[in-house]
């Protein structure tokens, strides 16, 4: 990327419009501006070790004569240049970061309220059942941005169902492990024991920027 690329990458990020594929490519320009920062304090580094801030005249004041004073000022130039255009894609990245939360949330609280509609539904003729469930497990940890975390799962979260997975059928974590790799962009029911109450979420095993198709660290339960 040259330096006028990167300091174009500093304009504001369309609302709404942020995905996680454009957070990798701001990452990617990050680590290649970091990179060119580096290898011109690498070409300072070679003229004796000069830095940002040495003089460039010797004491009497004329230009200095062990050392290329073109190169100096050039790298001297460029990492200033490449410094700004680090600050304004770190700011783009935190726009981006802070967008995708926020679209997060807002999906969340639709999926949620789409999910407990249905239950609600499901539970209409049926007689009302006061006792709550014990889980077969728990939640341990989610990622940011993940589809865990876009369905609405939290952290401490008890599972009662997972898909076909219920506490009655339930062995090791082998049995939830298969009914992800079988519904890849397939909703999934999933009902939750939180806080005392029960809570029904929608989630969809799906590729994302990070690990696995959930993004969530699931353990069992003792039983």
């Amino acid at each position: 990327m040259s330096d006028g690329q990167a300091r174009q990458s500093g304009g504001s990020l369309q609302a709404g419009a942020v995905t996680v594929s454009d957070v990798q490519e701001l990452m990617r320009r990050k680590e290649e501006i970091e990179a060119q920062i580096q290898a011109n304090y690498d070409v300072l580094e070679s003229q004796k070790g000069i830095g940002m801030n040495e003089p460039l005249v010797d004491s009497e004041g004329y230009p200095r004569s062990d050392v290329d004073l073109y190169q100096v000022r050039t790298a001297r130039h460029n990492i200033i240049c490449l410094q700004n255009d680090h600050k304004a894609v770190m700011k783009q990245v935190e726009e981006a970061l802070h967008q995708l939360h926020a679209r997060d949330k807002q999906k969340q609280a639709k999926d949620m309220a789409e999910a407990q509609k249905e239950a609600m539904s499901h539970k209409l003729g049926e007689s009302m059942s006061y006792s709550t469930p014990r889980g077969f497990a728990k939640v341990k940890s989610i990622s940011p941005g993940s589809p865990a975390s876009t369905a609405g799962l939290q952290v401490d979260d008890e599972i009662v169902e997972f898909g076909s997975v219920n506490t009655q059928n339930f062995h090791t974590l082998h049995n939830i492990s298969t009914v992800v790799q079988h519904s890849e962009g397939k909703s999934l029911n999933v009902m939750v024991i939180r806080r005392g109450e029960k809570h029904q979420l929608r989630l969809v095993p799906t590729r994302w920027a990070g690990k696995g198709l959930l993004g969530c660290n699931i353990i069992p339960l003792q039983r």
